[in-house]
């Protein structure tokens, strides 16, 4: 995890200029899905970001659920300080320096989200982390996790990551820019969306249903 820390809080600064040209269905994936899912729970008090980074994914909920409580948590000290600075003067936002990993927030929660963050885990550690969240979360509650995930074919895998790499390329983005990404895929542990799906599952939760699916990019909702 920690070159994981240290990649993140590398790129901090540039982190949401870029997400556009990393993302190329930014919109859908961030905001469309969120309005879905908000449209759905309604009713969300406190909500844990795990891997908040600079509270990206937390700003589309909070637009959707101001009144409710939020718990940022993330490894990357300088990520998180950008999120201080997009949340500042809100007391219904604090923050959490750690490893979602190793324990989530003591406070209770009905709400658990992530974005980008746990395809950086093995598969046996998602599992791990997916039992922790479905232990806490009360009967109803929700975990939707908006990340990144291959095929789950040889094949299939090369035909999204060369389509995806092209897309950037084609974006805009500085060399510079394009180098870090490369050195941050070598921490990437995707796993496919079938696979967590069925992980989920495994954990007890009653209902899990990818909601959203761009090529990589996908968003998939767990109900305890």
């Amino acid at each position: 995890m920690n070159k994981i820390q240290e990649q993140f809080n590398l790129i901090a600064k540039e982190y949401d200029a870029n997400r556009r040209k990393f993302i190329p269905c930014f919109d859908d994936f961030y905001d469309g899905t969120t309005a879905f899912i908000a449209a759905n729970i309604k009713d969300a008090k406190r909500i844990v970001d795990l891997g908040a980074g600079t509270g990206l994914l937390t700003s589309y909920w909070y637009s959707r659920f101001p009144q409710a409580e939020y718990i940022l948590v993330d490894i990357a000290s300088e990520m998180l300080d950008i999120a201080r600075k997009r949340f500042a003067g809100l007391d219904n936002v604090s923050f959490g320096i750690e490893n979602y990993i190793d324990k989530l927030p003591d406070a209770s929660f009905d709400t658990v989200i992530s974005a980008l963050s746990i395809h950086h885990l093995e598969d046996g550690d998602k599992s791990v982390l997916f039992a922790k969240i479905y232990h806490d979360l009360p009967n109803g509650g929700v975990f939707v996790n908006y990340d990144q995930f291959c095929a789950g074919d040889g094949e299939l895998d090369g035909w999204y990551d060369s389509y995806w790499e092209g897309q950037l390329y084609d974006s805009g983005l500085a060399a510079r820019d394009i180098e870090l990404w490369k050195e941050r895929r070598k921490l990437d542990r995707e796993c496919s969306v079938e696979r967590e799906i069925g992980m989920l599952s495994s954990c007890g939760f009653k209902s899990v249903k990818c909601v959203y699916s761009y090529h990589k990019f996908a968003v998939i909702v767990a109900i305890k």
